[in-house]
């Protein structure tokens, strides 16, 4: 490509502050070194956790930053070493790495990696540099994706290449939200045929986790959440009933041990509080019931559980990613969405211009969209 090799000047999104909104600015994207790569963005989604960081809610971000971390586009150019994607490609990039290399990748069980952001930050480049520059001040990565961007750089293993069938517009969720909610069901929960299931939250991965309680063919899946707009949404995807916390005078946990007989098999807190987490960990039976926490809790929380709620043999766990392998499993969950499996579109409710950046933000917090995709 003509670009390649060059500095790119391009839009993005820069986040200069917390409490602030993005400023869409220009930029200059530095090209690739040895085994990164650069990607000219076509479609992004917003996540919830970058609404965290905007908060100043996520550890270890600094600002200015170029946030996004649901991305899809074409390779523009490769550094050396490159080997898994060539120029035109198109990809999915991804927050949570697979190097292949570290003890956990070479783990079949993990799905982590020890070059993740829980185990050094991802706010420059592996080589402690950044790409980005903006009016002559060094802009930070963010989980080595800023998707916010009309062009970013990535290592190699934070992106994989997809069949050139997949729209990108739709598969982009694919990076974060929807992978997460529908892996904590099929992948970390293991979600049994016949088994009765719990969603708290009916956001983009709550309501993954529905289709994804419903693909491994759960009987009930109750879902909860406290905007009943979301309930249509919820059933439409395969939840079986609806309910709001507010319609009851008793904790939600005692409604859905009473709902179910002894509790539900699973329960998924896809909110990010305390006494969510609580109130699902209390859900699920009390001897073989699976809790899984896939909601981010704010950074330095702590959640106070009776003892006793382990003691009888629940389960209370972590799914990170939805328990994929990233490099490994998005290629196989594109080709899963081209054949129809499920139906991820579900999940998004508007489509806007890049340019608009700031409005699907305030869509997110008033809770009117469950999905944004943003389009270069």
């Amino acid at each position: 490509m003509a670009t390649s090799g060059k500095v790119i000047r391009c839009r993005a999104a820069v986040a200069w502050a917390a409490g602030k909104s993005l400023s869409v600015e220009e930029i200059e994207v530095a090209p690739p070194k040895a085994r990164e790569v650069r990607v000219k963005m076509v479609a992004t989604g917003i996540c919830h956790t970058d609404e965290h960081v905007l908060e100043g809610n996520f550890p270890d971000v600094d600002f200015p930053v170029i946030l996004g971390h649901e991305g899809a586009g074409i390779v523009e150019s490769i550094g050396e070493g490159v080997t898994s994607v060539k120029p035109g490609d198109k990809v999915i990039l991804f927050p949570l790495p697979q190097c292949g290399e570290c003890s956990f990748c070479l783990n079949p069980d993990s799905n982590y990696c020890l070059k993740s952001h829980l185990t050094e930050p991802q706010n420059l480049m592996p080589d402690k540099t950044t790409r980005f520059t903006c009016k002559g001040k060094q802009i930070q990565h963010f989980l080595w994706n800023s998707t916010f961007a009309e062009y970013t750089v990535v290592p190699e293993y934070t992106l994989a290449k997809i069949d050139a069938a997949a729209p990108l517009d739709k598969v982009c969720v694919f990076a974060c939200g929807f992978s997460t909610g529908y892996g904590a069901a099929v992948n970390t929960a293991k979600v049994k045929l016949g088994s009765t299931c719990a969603v708290f939250g009916l956001g983009g991965v709550g309501l993954s986790v529905v289709m994804g309680c419903k693909a491994a063919g759960a009987s009930r899946i109750i879902a909860i959440d406290i905007n009943k707009d979301k309930f249509a949404k919820a059933k439409e995807m395969g939840a079986t009933e609806c309910i709001n916390p507010q319609d009851f005078k008793k904790p939600i946990q005692q409604v859905l041990t009473e709902m179910t007989g002894h509790g539900v098999d699973y329960s998924f807190e896809a909110i990010g509080t305390a006494d969510t987490l609580i109130a699902a960990l209390a859900s699920c039976n009390m001897n073989t019931g699976v809790c899984v926490m896939v909601g981010v809790l704010p950074a330095g929380s702590t959640v106070p559980i009776d003892p006793f709620l382990l003691l009888s043999g629940r389960t209370c766990k972590g799914t990170l990613a939805g328990g994929w392998k990233m490099r490994d499993s998005i290629p196989k969950l594109v080709a899963s969405y081209l054949e129809k499996k499920f139906n991820s579109d579900l999940l998004i409710t508007h489509t806007l211009p890049f340019a608009k950046i700031n409005e699907g933000f305030e869509l997110l917090r008033a809770g009117k969209s469950i999905r944004t995709v943003m389009l270069f």
